[in-house]
């Protein structure tokens, strides 16, 4: 089996480096390094498996067919992603205590 594409959204990359940052600021670079694995890992299990995640209605037609996982390990972390053909399009990686909704506001 080949492996699945993951495209990286400039925003889901900023998410990650500012979490990561905000983790080992707080828990030290061994909990940060843990998070960029864990995110790693469940792309990886999105990717193989696109429809693993729940839908989410959006109001913003630019949002259409998104889902939503938590991240392995740090659940209170959400992946945002879209199936894509051959992987899958991570939008944004974002902490659950956030307004998600205003995030993806057109």
């Amino acid at each position: 089996m080949s492996r699945r594409r993951i495209l990286l959204r400039p925003a889901a990359e900023r998410d990650l480096e500012r979490q990561a940052q905000y983790i080992a600021s707080s828990s030290g670079a061994d909990a940060a390094r843990r998070f960029y694995r864990a995110a790693e890992e469940t792309c990886q299990l999105i990717a193989g498996r696109p429809g693993i995640g729940r839908p989410i209605p959006y109001r913003n037609p630019l949002l259409a067919e998104t889902r939503m996982f938590r991240m392995k390990g740090f659940t209170s972390h959400l992946i945002f992603y879209r199936p894509i053909k051959n992987g899958i399009e991570i939008v944004r990686v974002i902490h659950g205590a956030r307004d998600i909704e205003s995030l993806f506001e057109p």
